[in-house]
């Protein structure tokens, strides 16, 4: 796993708690290269790896980065597996603009971009500068302008859309101090957890994957991408998203 990062690595999840962050976690967690892998999340167990990140509260991440930064050199690898579409009760993707509320619109980019990016910010800084390292956050295919010819799910596909933007931004000031480096986001599929559940039904055949098979596909095409990826979205198969 991860063998084009080299050994032993440092590696972080944030929403460790989640149901993708969980199965990336415990992958890393157990993997032989893996030296440290540590869980970010708002509800971190009691490990010496487990770390209060709250991706809506920048004080919360610097604290983290902190932490990090106190334990280890280095972290080869930051995956934020955070994101929301729904809460299950006031907040549901829109089927047309006359649905769109303010606030629902504001939470989605700020769980779905401001922390990624604000992730970043304090994270960034702590990769290795000699080395293949990175930083992922999990985007969606409906982020794609290009690729959106359906509508709807308006604060959704803009807060991910916006997404990508700060990863091609991020990637190019990137480059400049770690040349190894990419930044990247991850399409996973659609994936058997609370998020996709209402609407699991209109995933292809083959195409619903259990959450230890998602995270598998992740790590996997982050192995396989290098310095000249970074900036772009890839899905679980490794095909670049268009913009």
């Amino acid at each position: 796993m991860l063998s084009s990062f080299g050994a032993p690595l440092n590696v972080a999840v944030a929403g460790s708690n989640g149901g993708i962050g969980q199965e990336l976690h415990s992958a890393l967690a157990t993997a032989p290269n893996v030296a440290h892998a540590f869980a970010l999340s708002r509800a971190p167990g009691n490990g010496p790896e487990d770390v209060y990140l709250d991706i809506e509260d920048e004080a919360s991440i610097a604290a983290a980065a902190g932490k990090l930064a106190e334990r280890v050199q280095a972290i080869d690898l930051v995956i934020v597996a955070t994101g929301i579409l729904h809460d299950g009760t006031n907040m549901q993707p829109e089927k047309a603009l006359r649905m769109l509320d303010p606030a629902a619109l504001e939470r989605a980019f700020r769980v779905n971009a401001t922390g990624p990016a604000l992730v970043a910010k304090h994270f960034l800084p702590l990769l290795p500068r000699d080395q293949k390292a990175a930083f992922a956050a999990l985007s969606a295919r409906v982020g794609s302008i290009a690729d959106n010819g359906l509508g709807g799910w308006y604060a959704y596909r803009a807060s991910k859309a916006a997404l990508n933007m700060l990863i091609r931004n991020m990637s190019i000031e990137l480059a400049r101090r770690h040349p190894m480096a990419l930044c990247v986001g991850l399409h996973p599929g659609t994936v058997d957890t609370r998020l996709s559940a209402p609407f699991q039904r209109s995933a292809s055949e083959g195409k619903l994957f259990t959450p230890p098979r998602a995270a598998a596909h992740l790590l996997d095409v982050l192995d396989r991408l290098g310095p000249a990826d970074s900036g772009g979205v890839f899905a679980w198969d490794g095909q670049r998203i268009p913009e």
